[in-house]
């Protein structure tokens, strides 16, 4: 059967919001009925010039919100009428706006019709056909090859293509220096658990990944912020700290850094190693937009070595969120310590997971994949800019790559919060600079992520500010 169906690429709503959205009408009107087939996935995606993997998760949130059923090998079908699906769609309800919701209940709550302060590549991007063929060669794959635990480093195949991608950069590592991770964020909470105890002092980017900031205070460290610039740090406060607070370690995202999107110049960073290796600090770099970067970009791994330097990415940026797959890179001997940390409180982490991620490596057109992520970012910089210019906001810095902007608002610091509630009441995300700061201090800059901030709603709202 064919489907009625308009779809609006500059709507706040997502293309999966869209077509939800649009089936549940049908049914709730009687245009579709118990039993009506919808069309096929790839017949959908067909006649609408949009991804089979929009259309394939659009029936899946259909599945579970009861309105449509699946069965193997058949196609999907309206469900059964209950009472409780005839009738009106509700009324959407702001969720209430907190650092909580923003660190945790976001990445469940797909209420929020306008994502603007998201921190993840859209749905519509991810490498889709890398992943399905990854996903058909993992289903040729023996059974009892899953029947244990996998190596506590991690898949050593995986290790082996990150090792060798990583001498591209010049980071001097073999397979031995690589520990794969739940992601990238455990491998930061595994850094921490292993170097840092209760009540040591550790200096962070002013603003910073607002994850690690809720990291360390679950470990009981003294956190101390130095101010991001432009191009680096403010040196002047960075050899105050470390001749004042006598911190264990310094967390760095060094490029395209998340929120500001700035990335440290070579002769920053060669300055912040200095100064590091003078003070005997620890190093996490914190590299997880490298592949988004230009390739000049400044590597703090690369240019000391791993002697004192940690090294973190992962793939959530590059190939899909949701597979869950990072890694660190240490000196053998630290990387021994982490292994057992990452065994005591997780055991190995997922060889299936880890399979996917390096069959799209090797199979998927990963490189080609990276280059239209990175040209679709470099247009939604130079729209999402030109809506902020026009807005009259200030913006730190315009690097052209990586995910985000960061922008000040026409707002006094103490109303940036209220600003954000407002904004979610509208139907608008917005992240708030304070949830990026040590000190939780109020401020008038935001982040937005450039491929979630081209829609006119959002810069309605924002262009009333003033």
């Amino acid at each position: 059967m064919t489907l009625a169906l308009t779809l609006d690429r500059q709507s706040n709503l997502s293309l999966v919001e869209q077509i939800v959205g649009a089936v549940k009408r049908a049914i709730e009107g009687r245009t579709l009925r118990a039993g009506d087939a919808l069309p096929s996935v790839r017949a959908l995606a067909r006649s609408h010039a949009v991804s089979p993997f929009t259309v394939a998760q659009s029936y899946q949130c259909l599945v579970e919100s009861g309105h449509v059923v699946a069965r193997r090998g058949a196609a999907y079908r309206v469900a059964g009428l209950t009472p409780s699906l005839v009738r009106p769609a509700p009324v959407w309800s702001a969720p209430t706006l907190s650092a909580a919701w923003l660190l945790s209940d976001v990445f469940a709550d797909h209420s929020v019709p306008s994502k603007a302060g998201a921190g993840w590549i859209p749905g519509e991007w991810i490498n889709e056909s890398g992943l399905q063929h990854a996903l058909r060669a993992l289903g040729r794959v023996p059974g009892p090859r899953f029947g244990g635990y996998g190596h506590p480093y991690g898949m050593a195949s995986l290790r082996e293509q990150i090792a060798l991608s990583l001498r591209r950069f010049d980071v001097p590592v073999a397979p031995s220096n690589i520990l794969l991770t739940q992601g990238a964020t455990q491998a930061l909470d595994l850094v921490v658990r292993t170097l840092l105890r209760p009540g040591d002092t550790v200096i962070v980017e002013d603003p910073c990944y607002c994850n690690l900031l809720q990291i360390l205070k679950l470990a009981g460290l003294n956190v101390v912020g130095v101010a991001r610039t432009q191009d680096g740090y403010d040196f002047e406060q960075l050899e105050h700290l470390l001749q004042t607070a006598q911190p264990k370690a310094i967390f760095v995202n060094t490029v395209l850094q998340n929120p500001s999107g700035s990335s440290l110049s070579t002769e920053n960073a060669e300055r912040l190693l200095a100064l590091t290796d003078r003070y005997g600090l620890w190093v996490i770099e914190d590299d997880i937009y490298r592949e988004l970067a230009p390739s000049e970009a400044a590597c703090l791994a690369a240019l000391e070595g791993l002697k004192r330097v940690i090294y973190i990415s992962g793939f959530s940026k590059t190939i899909a969120p949701t597979l869950r797959v990072g890694y660190l890179a240490a000196h053998s001997d630290v990387l021994a310590d982490l292994a057992r940390t990452k065994m005591a409180v997780g055991l190995t982490s997922s060889e299936v997971t880890e399979r996917v991620v390096a069959n799209v490596l090797s199979e998927g057109h990963y490189d080609k994949h990276v280059r239209f992520i990175t040209e679709k970012l470099r247009g939604a910089h130079q729209t999402v800019a030109h809506s902020m210019r026009q807005a009259g906001l200030d913006i730190f810095v315009e690097p052209q790559a990586g995910l985000f902007l960061w922008a000040k608002l026409p707002v006094q610091p103490d109303r940036s919060i209220s600003v954000a509630t407002r904004a979610l009441e509208r139907g608008i995300w917005l992240a708030p600079g304070s949830y990026f700061r040590p000190n939780d201090g109020a401020s008038s800059w935001f982040r937005f992520n450039v491929a979630t901030s081209n829609n006119e709603g959002l810069w309605t709202f924002i262009r009333s500010l003033s």
